[in-house]
């Protein structure tokens, strides 16, 4: 798809016109040669040195360690922040714990919404709900208590 299809009749067109001079606007002298510069990339640590390092510094060359082997699965630990963690319960639920004065709140598993980790970012309102996660935050873990709720850690 690197042909553009265009609305122009033929006629109309540059090229019409530059058959009759030998050189279709390409010049006698530098001549319209196949890839005068290489194709694509070429040249980059060569004769085109000079635009790379302009327009694309750090290109070439390495940066950190190598990790063998590396496996994603030890590392998989999706987040949540404290301030989404309502919107999970539902807004009518969390009208009806606001109503009960018995002292039961929501619990909230965070892993079947397929979060590990519950962060502390945002604020939490002052109505206490007990929130399970495999791991918290420092902060998290502190607005959960100072709201009145309860960190539970699962395996």
């Amino acid at each position: 798809s690197c042909f553009t299809t265009s609305n122009m009749p033929t006629a109309a067109k540059k090229h019409r016109k530059e058959r009759g001079g030998m050189h279709c606007g390409n010049g006698r002298i530098g001549k319209h040669r196949k890839h005068p510069s290489g194709r694509g990339n070429a040249g980059g640590q060569h004769m085109h040195r000079i635009a790379f390092d302009k327009y694309h510094p750090g290109y070439f060359g390495k940066v950190g360690m190598r990790f063998f082997h590396y496996k994603k699965n030890p590392y998989h630990m999706p987040t949540v922040n404290v301030d989404k963690l309502w919107s999970m319960v539902g807004l009518d639920q969390r009208k009806e714990y606001a109503k009960k004065s018995d002292g039961t709140v929501p619990l909230l598993d965070v892993t079947q919404h397929g979060f590990f980790k519950v962060l502390g970012k945002g604020k939490l309102p002052q109505q206490p709900i007990a929130i399970k996660a495999k791991f918290f935050s420092k902060q998290a873990e502190e607005k959960i208590k100072n709201a009145g709720g309860a960190c539970l850690l699962t395996a």
